[in-house]
């Protein structure tokens, strides 16, 4: 049976699913429950000076059927007082202690305010710490969180003010709301930092209420810009995993990914793109605790199918299957199969190709049913019907090779192929 059990910088837990730093991690009640529920560890809610959050908070994109699709939240840092966060941390490691406990910290800006944080939440029994260099609202507006991970040099330097006091693991947390997050995930490595974490959430407007005419979330009639996260943002997160992780610099520490990990499946693709832990939120509050049972179960069997013992055999192992256009395989084709027996003669897949692609479905009109194949000369090979079929395995792509020697773009016009005709 499979290992799953994770050590991320010397911080052990039977699994690699954490609750990420949010709503879900906000005081005790919540943290027993979601141990006793099997998660692996937890990022204790932002702690740093206290703050008054307002109401309502919440709002989400929901999209064919499928209820939060995307969540946007305006809540700030903890609102409690400090003191009852520190003593409820310790009481929960002294309860769990083979669980990861790492506690995310937003000090002020000044290295006294860092300084005092840090031994405060060390003395509490913090097994690490998480830099909040993302929020994007409410604390950019007074120079921190996605303010900070937003200036390489700024976050550098906060960086090496929290490792001259820190005596245990630094997690930094990266800010989507940039061009990159390649040269703040630099900084931070230079700066000292042991690990890094990303993404936060993107700044967004999910939307607008047709009759009030304000955005959501709703507060007294205004609303703000929030962070959005959910399954709608892991395509995102991932990318922005891949290029701090095939950067030579970034890539020297361990990786916590974030952003949109749902099922055991999300989370198997974060840690083959690089990510040693990952992050959870939206799906528990949409869920429950108990989503992290599938996710052990999913994991390991899929580690026994694939014969890998532990969680490191397969970390990465996608990273450099990722390069850049120019050097893709031009010779290389997929020409769309229809299974006859499977299909159900919908039609979504001619018109999604004659309205919108290559035009290179026929269609059979008859009685009862119209009757579709694929032009194989017309086909590129584009996946646009396998995509919209509703009938899995109806629609495939086979591989037929233009040629069988490999050529790039850069070979294509070196050599002075030909272009389309057409």
């Amino acid at each position: 049976m499979a290992d799953i059990s994770t050590d991320f910088l010397g911080i052990k837990s039977p699994n690699p699913f954490w609750l990420a730093s949010a709503p879900p991690t906000d005081k005790k009640i919540n943290v027993v429950r979601a141990f006793e529920a099997g998660w692996g560890g937890v990022v204790w809610k932002t702690l740093g000076s206290q703050v008054k959050n307002v109401s309502s908070r919440y709002s989400s994109v929901n999209y064919a059927g499928k209820r939060m699709m995307g969540f946007n939240n305006i809540e700030l840092i903890s609102d409690r007082p400090l003191e009852i966060n520190l003593r409820e941390i310790t009481e929960v490691v002294k309860l769990f202690p083979d669980r990861a406990m790492i506690v995310s910290l937003m000090a002020d800006n000044d290295r006294h305010s860092w300084h005092e944080l840090i031994m405060k939440c060390e003395d509490a029994g913090a097994m690490g710490f998480e830099l909040n260099f993302g929020c994007p609202h409410g604390m950019t507006e007074r120079g921190m969180g996605a303010a900070v991970g937003q200036d390489p040099e700024i976050a550098k330097m906060v960086v090496e003010w929290v490792m001259e006091k820190a005596t245990i693991p630094v997690i930094t947390k990266l800010t989507p709301n940039v061009h990159s997050v390649v040269p703040t995930a630099r900084a931070a490595v230079e700066g000292g930092t042991n690990a890094l974490s990303l993404i936060n959430t993107i700044q967004s407007v999910t939307g607008v209420d047709l009759d009030t005419l304000v955005p959501n979330p709703y507060v007294a009639g205004k609303s703000v810009f929030g962070g959005y996260c959910g399954p709608a943002v892991k395509p995102i997160a991932l990318k922005m995993l891949t290029t701090v992780a095939q950067d030579p610099l970034a890539s020297q520490v361990p990786i916590s990914g974030i952003g949109g990990v749902s099922t055991w499946r999300d989370a198997v693709e974060f840690m083959l793109l690089g990510a040693t832990s990952v992050q959870v939120c939206t799906a528990a509050m949409n869920h429950g605790f108990r989503i992290v049972e599938d996710m052990c179960e999913g994991l390991s069997n899929w580690m026994d199918e694939k014969g890998f013992q532990k969680t490191t055999d397969f970390i990465g192992k996608s990273v450099e299957k990722i390069t850049h256009w120019e050097d893709l395989d031009i010779n290389y084709h997929h020409i769309a199969k229809i299974d006859q027996d499977k299909c159900i003669h919908c039609g979504l897949c001619y018109i999604a190709c004659e309205d919108t692609s290559h035009q290179s479905i026929n269609v059979d009109r008859g009685n009862p049913y119209n009757h579709y194949t694929v032009k194989e000369e017309e086909c590129v090979g584009c996946n646009l019907c396998k995509l919209v079929c509703p009938v899995d395995n109806c629609i495939t792509m086979e591989v037929h090779r233009v040629a069988p020697e490999y050529v790039n773009w850069k070979d294509w016009q070196r050599l002075g192929l030909p272009l389309n005709d057409h």
